[in-house]
């Protein structure tokens, strides 16, 4: 790399005084300074790009390795339950085999379903969360009477 001390960066000040001359040297100066931002700004955009790269690099990697792993366990499981299957058959086949033997043997029969019998609900009338007999005793009304009707029913009673 460039070693520019102190000293280094005087002389080339000094020379560029003397080159440029005072008049030009501030509008350089910017030049140079915004030239040196751009490639500062460049070099940590290829630096970023790269250490992105090797991170996914590494991902990839991590996923292969993943995948792997769940292939393996996927092989056992499924190496595992054929096993298991052959066991369970070769258990099956015993038991039926000893149970055919057995003098008191007595096939499974499920009980029968009963038949499907309406509810036999009255979807007009709608039913209350509180019991009759509370309502009796509570004195709440428990049939709607028509106008005429609540007539006639208080209507008092003639005396002949």
């Amino acid at each position: 790399m460039i070693d520019l001390g102190i000293s280094k960066l005087a002389m080339i000040g000094a020379v560029a005084l003397i080159v440029i001359g005072p008049e030009k040297l501030p509008r350089v100066a910017r030049t140079v300074g915004t030239l040196i931002g751009k490639a500062q700004r460049y070099v940590s955009d290829v630096k970023a790009e790269v250490s992105r790269s090797m991170e996914l690099d590494e991902l990839k990697k991590m996923k292969d390795s993943v995948e792997s792993a769940a292939k393996d366990v996927q092989q056992s499981v499924q190496s595992n339950a054929a096993d298991f299957e052959k066991s369970w058959a070769e258990a099956t086949a015993e038991a039926s085999s000893a149970s055919d033997s057995a003098s008191d043997y007595r096939p499974f029969l499920p009980e029968p379903v009963p038949e499907y019998q309406h509810p036999k609900k009255n979807w007009r009338l709608k039913q209350g969360a509180m019991p009759n007999w509370y309502k009796a005793r509570a004195g709440v009304r428990t049939k709607a009477l028509s106008g005429a009707a609540r007539v006639a029913r208080f209507r008092p009673t003639r005396m002949n």
